[in-house]
């Protein structure tokens, strides 16, 4: 089945970065793969039994605003692990959830904070067990 999002895996982990047009969601990919993330998909990419990969025809294309169309060395497929929806602030501690369509660990966050990629990336590692919290979105 295909979605709107963007796509980036560390490993065989992947995040999707969900959100309407324009809310940033390829700018916060580009910060992913410069963090050392690979692309999977950029604006659509297809779910199937909890992989993800790139739409068809769309697989090493993204788009940089203002710059164009680059192609890029990406990952076929990767495993499903994080659901995030780019939105405004998300609340100090907040509580667990889940997507309801994918069935994997939510979370919100604010694309414009200057450390919206490293929150990411510390959000996957929880959502895979690398991390651990006391309280907030992925405690247990």
């Amino acid at each position: 089945m295909a979605f709107h999002g963007s796509c980036a895996a560390f490993g065989d982990d992947a995040v999707v970065l969900l959100g309407p047009p324009g809310s940033g969601k390829s700018d916060l990919l580009l910060q992913l793969i410069d963090r050392g993330f690979e692309l999977v998909g950029d604006d659509q990419f297809e779910l199937d039994r909890g992989r993800v990969r790139p739409a068809f025809r769309l697989d090493g294309l993204m788009e940089v605003r203002g710059l164009g169309i680059f192609h890029l060395p990406h990952r076929p497929s990767a495993h499903l692990r994080l659901a995030v929806h780019l939105d405004g602030p998300a609340p100090r501690l907040p509580e667990p959830r889940t997507h309801p369509e994918f069935g994997i660990p939510e979370i919100r966050i604010d694309p414009v904070t200057p450390t919206a990629a490293i929150r990411i990336t510390w959000a996957l590692e929880a959502a895979c067990g690398r991390k651990t919290q006391s309280c907030g979105a992925f405690a247990s």
